[in-house]
């Protein structure tokens, strides 16, 4: 990981409560140019941030994990490929706000994270998290929710309802949701991580949510009872 020019990987106790050096300088600096900033949190093996770099040529793609041992596979992939529009940082998404000033984020992007169906203060779409994307997003900001999981799904679902966030688009089953033409958003639907091609093969649905944080300035957990998951979700 260390011999890769696209991947950063700064100290947690270097960061906690501090600044990253890069902060606020990603896009002059590393990708030395003004476009669009997306972020994708918990990338895993970065299948989606390198599948989204090659759709969207005029925006950079920044995918955020712990397990190099995952990244690794995707920051191969772009370097060898010359794929100059995606990056990878090895951190915790706790730490964002310490990586990333106010506003230099466009979109943030969840990829079937793990429901932490019993914890939700580690869940990447609870109001913990999604108070430190806001910090980091610009004005106009979203974010994409792609998961397996039923659990996460409703839980997302409750959240935006319980905070009247705005849904741009909202379906429980992605590839069946006759949306017709899709808009630009949606055409990540020819991206498919290697996980997500199993549980289609399996006959799960896909959900997805892409959602904005515009007038939240305090955020609630939903106050309802949500049906826990009956199986295992494999996440990448």
């Amino acid at each position: 990981m260390e011999t890769f020019p696209n991947v950063f990987q700064p100290a947690s106790d270097g960061i906690l409560g501090k600044e990253y050096e890069l902060k606020g300088k990603w896009g002059d600096q590393v990708f030395r140019n003004s476009n669009p900033i997306i972020l994708e949190v918990g990338c895993g093996k970065g299948e989606y941030t390198v599948g989204l770099a090659c759709l969207y040529p005029d925006k950079n793609f920044i995918g955020i994990d712990i397990k190099g041992a995952r990244m690794w596979k995707g920051a191969k992939y772009a370097v060898e490929n010359k794929i100059s529009n995606a990056i990878f940082v090895r951190t915790y998404a706790e730490m964002l706000e310490s990586l990333f000033a106010q506003g230099e984020v466009a979109e943030i992007w969840i990829t079937f994270p793990d429901p932490q169906m019993s914890k939700v203060r580690k869940r990447l779409t609870g109001t913990r998290f999604l108070s430190i994307y806001k910090k980091i997003l610009c004005p106009s900001g979203t974010i994409h929710l792609k998961t397996d999981s039923p659990f996460l799904y409703r839980y997302t679902c409750e959240l935006l309802k319980a905070n009247h966030l705005q849904e741009i688009v909202n379906t429980d089953n992605l590839y069946e949701c006759g949306l017709g033409d899709p808009p630009l958003s949606l055409k990540i639907v020819s991206i498919k991580t290697f996980y997500e091609q199993q549980w289609l093969s399996r006959g799960k649905q896909i959900k997805y949510i892409h959602f904005s944080l515009q007038g939240a300035d305090t955020l609630y957990e939903p106050d309802v009872e949500i049906e826990k998951d009956d199986y295992k979700s494999t996440h990448h």
